[in-house]
């Protein structure tokens, strides 16, 4: 799907050619391309600025049937994700022209090349797998006009954005996907099938086993669920490794708050409290692919939470694998009780050097940070540190949050060893993030709080509306860059 070439651009036949133009630089050396940046500045409606859009069609300098010229702004301020968001918005004219194929002018720094390398697959995604009749359908080859210098270096990373963006697509669809159609044995039977071609050890823990292994916090939040929980590990393991990474997703298919019953407003919405496995699994399915140089361990507690006769109940005490005792103070905060399991078990069975957990845990992180940036939790500065430049470096942002020890009496109970909330309504991210902490134990741990980047009810330039796929591309840089 994703190609470079050195080809003569005016040769170069094609239904769309896409030209990013800066408003105050030139953008490529190119003489096709300077030539047709000249004529859009004609026009008085485009002068490259941000934002702004022209598209030229059968030009004389160009073999192209259309060619879109995209305002980039001034050039000193057009960081990567300015030309990720312009590569995402031309995919969608591109789809909307019905294209087969789209051409990029692929000229600039590398950094900006490779950002509109992600926003083209990203924004080339479909959120209509539900729809009897799908209008639009995916553009089938698209392609990278570069310096010939650059060729093969660009063609040798293509293949590692595109396996990167399918991750992220494929977290995105899991995510988006319906209730009825990901409950927990459900959900596992798909991450088992996607991953079943890949270098990968799964091993599926049926509620026998959960019991088994004491794991009565993830039992008691899939208690109230005529569908049992269950966890799956998948472990990769490539030949020659220095560091044993754990990954731990919280897996929540459907969040109905079970007897603390959300509010129906947004209540559909909740299909999305899974999003945090779906990025593990994507991640470690990614790290697979990309032959990553550590062994990633990704531990995934799948688990629906509803009311019923059975379910648990506020007021209840339960023991964790860890042995903790937690009062139940809210039957919505089950999150946090099914990670403290799956984070024990991690533990427990591969002595990780450091572990990260990844979940839409709580409302609070939203309220503070917004729908667009995850909190950080750790007591690692150099930990958090590296994931927030990963973030920074991937636009999926993140934002390093305090743990003090004086918070630690928020989530105090008096008749167990800690409580499942706060006791009250402030500074809930934190007491969640408190709340994880006691199951850590001395491995180096991160916690990263997703509620709000997760899910979006609105589309951006190469993300439509539902899941963002938000993590894998954030822990894949990561992983890239762990020394």
């Amino acid at each position: 799907m994703l190609n470079i070439t050195a080809d003569d651009l005016a040769q170069m036949k094609t239904g769309f050619l896409v030209i990013p133009v800066f408003e105050d630089a030139a953008f490529s050396r190119s003489p096709v391309v300077g030539s047709l940046i000249s004529r859009a500045m004609t026009y008085p409606e485009f002068k490259g600025g941000s934002g702004e859009e022209l598209m030229l069609y059968s030009p004389e300098e160009a073999a192209a049937e259309r060619v879109l010229f995209l305002g980039i702004g001034k050039k000193e301020k057009a960081d990567p994700e300015v030309f990720r968001a312009a590569a995402g918005k031309a995919m969608s004219r591109a789809i909307r022209a019905k294209q087969t194929d789209i051409l990029f002018c692929g000229h600039g720094k590398k950094e900006s090349v490779f950002a509109m390398m992600e926003g083209a697959v990203l924004g080339n995604h479909l959120s209509d797998l539900y729809k009897k009749e799908r209008k639009n359908k995916p553009v089938a080859q698209i392609v990278f006009h570069v310096d010939q210098s650059k060729q093969t270096a660009y063609m040798e990373a293509s293949g590692g954005i595109q396996t990167v963006c399918k991750g992220t697509i494929m977290a995105r669809d899991w995510v988006s996907a319906p209730p009825n159609d990901k409950r927990p044995d459900m959900f596992a039977r798909s991450i088992v099938k996607a991953a079943d071609r890949e270098n990968l050890t799964i091993v599926d823990i049926d509620e026998r086993n959960i019991r088994k292994n004491r794991m009565y916090a993830l039992l008691a939040v899939g208690s109230g669920s005529d569908t049992k929980p269950r966890m799956l590990v998948i472990d990769y393991r490539p030949d020659k490794y220095d560091k044993t990474v754990a990954l731990v997703g919280k897996g929540v298919t459907f969040d109905s708050g079970g007897i603390n019953l959300k509010p129906g407003s947004g209540l559909a919405d909740m299909k999305q409290d899974m999003a945090g496995a779906a990025a593990v699994a994507a991640t470690l399915i990614t790290a697979s692919r990309m032959g990553i140089g550590h062994r990633v361990i990704g531990v995934l507690p799948l688990v629906e939470n509803m009311p019923s006769g059975n379910a648990y109940r506020p007021g209840d005490i339960i023991r964790t694998a860890s042995g903790k005792t937690v009062e139940i103070g809210n039957t919505d905060a089950e999150g946090r009780m099914i990670l403290a399991d799956a984070i024990s078990y991690a533990i427990k069975q591969y002595t990780p050097d450091m572990l990260i957990d990844v979940a839409t845990l709580t409302g609070a992180c939203k309220m503070a940070l917004g729908p667009k940036i995850a909190g950080v939790f750790s007591w690692d500065d150099k930990l958090s540190g590296q994931l927030v430049a990963s973030g920074r470096k991937t636009f999926e942002r993140c934002w390093a949050m305090p743990m003090p020890d004086d918070y630690k009496d928020m989530i105090k109970s008096d008749i167990a060893d800690i409580r499942n909330v706060g006791k009250s309504r402030w500074g809930g991210a934190i007491a969640a993030a408190l709340f994880l902490a006691e199951f850590v134990k001395e491995v180096n741990w991160a916690h990263i709080d997703i509620a709000g980047p997760a899910f979006s009810d609105k589309a951006n330039a190469y993300c439509p509306v539902g899941g963002t796929g938000f993590g894998v591309r954030l822990l894949i840089d990561w992983l890239q860059n762990l020394q």
